[in-house]
């Protein structure tokens, strides 16, 4: 598959030639949907937590006699039916959402994700990218460029402050190390802005 190369003021330069089998690949959205659900679920922190009658404190004994009283019968203040009682059915932290995704699914659905954003003209390679400082603004000049519409991702190949810390401010925009892309992260944002080094980490990293 052929698609254009731009350089940072965001003119077109020449055109490459991208692996067939990484960026020109069949959609199967059954798939996909599975490795994206799968990855979402691993990344649930599960820190909901409520406590039940038995963590509650308090309730060591019965609050009154049980007949008598002319009052309903209770034998603790932790029952749910008292205020500061324990929640019924209340989420717990002991539940575990992580699933098992096969290698080879979460490859495939990767590069499923990659050939659907080229064909859909939503991936864009930039020849290099690279900038003095890390302000802000240097890299907004980069991206209006490019006209983008929508969020961005952009995926380098290895971790650069300068371009980091100046795409940290701007609404919609994220930087990854390309060795850590997922089908989640690609299907996440509108456009993807891939530098050529990038793609050659994909290369080596996924490809077999």
């Amino acid at each position: 598959m052929k698609v254009s190369t731009y350089n940072q003021e965001g003119k077109e330069i020449k055109d490459i030639e991208l692996e067939g089998s990484i960026f020109d690949l069949e959609l199967n959205s059954n798939l996909v949907h599975q490795v994206v659900v799968s990855q979402m679920s691993n990344r649930r922190q599960g820190s909901a937590h409520s406590k039940d009658r038995g963590d509650v404190s308090g309730g060591g004994k019965k609050p009154w006699r049980q007949k008598g009283t002319g009052r309903a019968r209770h034998g603790s203040i932790r029952s749910p039916l008292w205020r500061g009682g324990g929640i019924t059915f209340g989420p717990r932290n002991t539940k575990d959402y992580k699933k098992r995704i096969p290698k080879e699914m979460k490859r495939k659905a990767l590069f499923m994700a990659l050939s659907s954003k080229a064909k859909d003209g939503e991936l864009f390679v930039i020849d290099n990218l690279k900038t003095e400082d890390h302000k802000t603004k240097t890299i907004k000049k980069i991206i209006d460029s490019f006209n983008f519409s929508g969020s961005i991702l952009i995926v380098l190949p290895g971790y650069d402050k300068n371009i980091v810390l100046g795409a940290q401010n701007l609404p919609k925009v994220e930087t990854m190390p390309a060795k850590n892309i997922t089908a989640l992260e690609l299907l996440s944002f509108k456009n993807i802005l891939i530098t050529t080094d990038a793609i050659e980490v994909i290369k080596e990293t996924f490809a077999k």
